[in-house]
């Protein structure tokens, strides 16, 4: 099926042309799509640079409003409309084994909307983490799967492989989460509508070596305010009609 890997990038350009260069590499078949946020380090003229060397890789420059949702959002509507199968997500700093894309994205078929490269089942784990990190993953996931009613270990992993024909089901525009929390949402509205199953396959997260981490208190905030929101809805009644569609 013709793939391509979505990469959300804000000030990357320690790692950014190492890591096209890995993923042309190890998946020769899927085209790249990098989404920047107009990062003030360069990150997207140095990925453009690599494009022309490399082929197979588009950049978009957003100069709109910053965020890891409205990037992803942007990047999956352009690739819909491209007429990709199957889109991928993962993240620039290495955190994401290159070797792993390609089996992520063979999973997916007609009866998989989302194939999930998880830290928390079999097979798969976190290094370099400080153990109040750990804690803190494990915890939030273990809260968002309760709340959200989702049988899923690693609801925030951003390493992913989407069906095009699941997200053409989503009213990707009116989603509600402008962070990270926009990963937890997308499994939550392909659960709730029933548009495919969800598989979780095995990975390796490494911390990031190079570059700073984009999770902060205001995205972890808005994390807890909308899963415990949709969570006390889908319970009470109250408040439905904000869920995400």
């Amino acid at each position: 099926m013709k793939s391509v890997l979505i990469i959300p990038t804000f000030n990357e350009a320690a790692n950014i042309e190492r890591f096209l260069t890995q993923v042309r590499t190890d998946a020769p078949n899927t085209e790249i799509l990098v989404v920047d946020d107009n990062s003030p380090d360069g990150t997207a003229k140095i990925a453009e640079s690599v494009a022309q060397r490399l082929g197979s890789i588009k950049v978009i420059n957003r100069t709109s409003r910053r965020g890891y949702a409205p990037a992803s959002r942007d990047a999956m509507l352009a690739a819909i409309e491209s007429g990709y199968e199957v889109i991928a997500t993962m993240d620039a700093d290495f955190s994401h084994d290159p070797k792993v894309l390609t089996k992520l994205i063979s999973l997916v078929n007609s009866d998989t909307a989302l194939v999930i490269g998880s830290r928390y089942v079999p097979g798969g784990g976190v290094t370099n983490w400080p153990l109040f990190r750990r804690l803190l993953s494990k915890w939030g996931n273990l809260y968002t799967a309760f709340c959200l009613r989702l049988k899923i270990k690693d609801c925030t992993s951003g390493f992913r492989a989407y069906s095009a024909t699941s997200l053409k089901n989503i009213d990707l525009d009116g989603l509600k989460a402008d962070g990270y929390a926009f990963l937890s949402e997308m499994a939550f509205v392909i659960s709730r509508k029933k548009l495919g199953s969800i598989v979780e396959s095995p990975i390796v997260y490494v911390d990031r070596a190079f570059g700073e981490s984009k999770m902060n208190t205001r995205i972890m905030r808005e994390s807890m305010v909308l899963v415990t929101r949709w969570g006390f809805a889908l319970r009470t009644g109250i408040g439905r009609k904000h869920l995400p569609r």
